[in-house]
């Protein structure tokens, strides 16, 4: 089964960049993607949004991208001697600090750690278990993050850090609750764990006979899951979560081998992620998402992307319109005020910024 998801996630569309793209004619609203030249093939399913100006792309063959000034140049600030590896999860603090993920059995899970913008990296983790297999990571702040593995003797797996990265430790698994058979979760977008305010996080799962949503408050080290109404299977559950705040959430997926298919793929949260509401198939994305994010200037609004579309909410998750029928898997917003933006990433190199 893994090999097939690696295979899958491998998989992407094609986007032609250094144009606007314009919103559908059925998507309801004035968003667009303003696709940016990376000057690469590579995928990228790592993404760290910083603001309008600074984001941050990891993908495959060892590639990590910086821009400073909103797309309009890249820099290639890939970790030396990682060519072989796939950067599926980037989170950046800013414009010189960015901790990215790869991913793989063993050896091939490793957490990387820049200061200077990418001018130099240090290794700081390296499992050792085979198998482990890690996904997502994700930070409550520019000091204490979680990286998730998935099921080892029977139950996901958690690595935190309490100085932005620099160190990692794997933590017990007393206060986690058993996996069911098959789970796992998707390193698809970097968004299959997400973190909240203070010591809360959320991970999202698949692979089951249905999908689960676990959450945290004591920064991981114990853990409640929820069952989920959304669809599960070989290749189908939860691939991205995000939320808006400690209650209100949402989750996107769906089946990776059927990209234009989207049957029980949406669903929202009011009470952080303890009971889920399904989305009907009338007002749900119109296929498998990858990645979702909130849009920092609109309380109800976000976005999600897949391979097969983008789509819009503006309540909160509950209703979706598709604004572009192309390839992205990853989407993250971020910054205050006139520097907040949102950024999409995929296949062939694409990387874009939403404008509206």
């Amino acid at each position: 089964m893994r090999i097939l998801r690696v295979a899958a996630l491998a998989a992407g569309g094609l986007l032609l960049m250094g144009q606007v793209v314009p919103a559908q004619a059925d998507g309801g609203s004035s968003y667009r993607w303003e696709l940016t030249p990376t000057g690469t093939t590579a995928q990228f399913r790592g993404l760290a949004a910083v603001s309008k100006d600074v984001a941050w792309v990891g993908g495959s063959a060892g590639t990590v991208l910086r821009t400073v000034d909103g797309g309009k140049h890249w820099q290639n600030v890939s970790p030396p001697g990682a060519e072989a590896l796939q950067f599926r999860d980037v989170e950046a603090f800013d414009a010189r600090r960015a901790v990215a993920l790869t991913i793989g059995n063993g050896e091939d899970s490793r957490v990387y750690r820049t200061a200077d913008g990418g001018k130099t990296w240090s290794e700081t983790f390296r499992n050792t278990d085979a198998n482990a297999f890690y996904d997502c990571i994700a930070f409550n702040d520019d000091k204490h993050g979680l990286a998730l593995s998935d099921p080892v003797d029977g139950k996901f797996r958690i690595a935190a850090t309490a100085d932005g990265g620099k160190s990692w430790k794997v933590q017990p698994t007393d206060g986690m609750p058993a996996a069911l058979a098959g789970e796992f979760a998707f390193a698809a977008s970097g968004t299959c764990l997400v973190a909240g305010h203070g010591r809360t996080a959320w991970f999202a799962s698949g692979g089951g006979d249905r999908p689960r949503v676990f959450r945290t408050v004591d920064g991981g080290r114990r853990w409640t899951v929820s069952d989920s109404p959304m669809a599960s299977g070989e290749a189908a559950g939860i691939f991205s979560l995000a939320f808006r705040n400690s209650l209100f959430g949402v989750a996107v997926g769906g089946d990776f081998l059927k990209p234009t298919e989207a049957v029980n793929a949406a669903s929202v949260t009011y009470d952080g992620g303890r009971t889920w509401k399904l989305v009907p198939a009338d007002k749900a994305p119109k296929g498998y998402r990858s990645g979702s994010h909130f849009v920092p200037w609109l309380p109800t609004t976000v976005v999600a992307v897949g391979p097969s579309g983008s789509d819009v909410s503006f309540d909160g998750g509950r209703s979706w319109k598709q604004f572009y029928d192309g390839s992205f898997d990853s989407v993250e917003c971020a910054g205050h005020g006139i520097q907040a933006g949102c950024w999409a990433s995929g296949a062939k190199g694409a990387v874009g910024r939403l404008v509206h």
